[in-house]
């Protein structure tokens, strides 16, 4: 199989690493996910993924909490990075070479993000893990994944989800929703479809990034995305 990408960028939510819980971590879908990784890295894709962090921590209301938004935002990508070490694990537990960057400084943990390291180590076959968001309050993960995958050149950002791609309602509330297999930016915005936050679409569109939305728990999707085949719905 001939892949359709080089160089992909994977944005995961931390919702769907949790599988059935309620909270945290799902062994079960890591493991998975990293099956799917290892999967197409050994076709020579070049794999980059950023993770959410809403299984560990979500932005709370600061009039509930008492926590200014920035200070909830920065306990926010500590998640991610909890979230990164524990999909570096089991990718490394298949068998795939990982480096985890940290957009804060933890040296500890991970490396610091340095673009041009990145790069190195994609070349090298290594799966790069993006953690820490931006580094800045005030963006989300989503931003997080448009900037990396704009940085390191990527031909495409694969937003693995729960459902099978963009639909024109949310089809798990409405049963009668259609999913589009190809939709244009601007009928995403003036069709009000909530495809990432308007800070990452925004970035996306300007770069002329073309992003896929498909099902990442359905085992083996990761691979048809790759390799072309109609999975999922292409924003371009």
């Amino acid at each position: 199989m001939i892949p359709k990408y080089k160089r992909i960028l994977l944005k995961l939510s931390g919702e769907s690493l949790m599988g059935d819980k309620s909270y945290g971590l799902d062994s079960k879908v890591i493991a998975q996910y990293a099956q799917d990784v290892k999967q197409v890295t050994e076709l020579g894709v070049q794999v980059a993924i950023v993770i959410g962090g809403g299984n560990i921590y979500r932005g709370m209301n600061e009039a509930e909490t008492g926590i200014e938004r920035a200070q909830g935002d920065y306990m926010g990508m500590l998640a991610t990075v909890i979230n990164g070490m524990a999909v570096q694990s089991g990718l490394e537990m298949a068998g795939v070479y990982t480096r985890l960057q940290s957009a804060i400084k933890m040296e500890q943990v991970a490396e610091p993000y340095i673009r041009r390291r990145a790069i190195r180590h994609l070349e090298k076959g290594r799966v790069v893990i993006f953690g820490g968001g931006t580094g800045n309050p005030y963006f989300t993960t989503d931003t997080a994944g448009s900037l990396r995958a704009i940085e390191i050149q990527a031909d495409v950002i694969l937003k693995g989800t729960r459902v099978d791609g963009i639909f024109t309602a949310d089809p798990e509330k409405d049963p009668t929703a259609t999913q589009y297999e190809k939709i244009s930016y601007a009928e995403c915005i003036a069709n009000k479809l909530s495809v990432m936050d308007m800070t990452a679409f925004t970035l996306c569109m300007e770069n002329n990034l073309p992003i896929i939305v498909f099902n990442m728990n359905t085992p083996g999707n990761l691979m048809s995305v790759v390799t072309g085949e109609k999975v999922g719905t292409l924003v371009s």
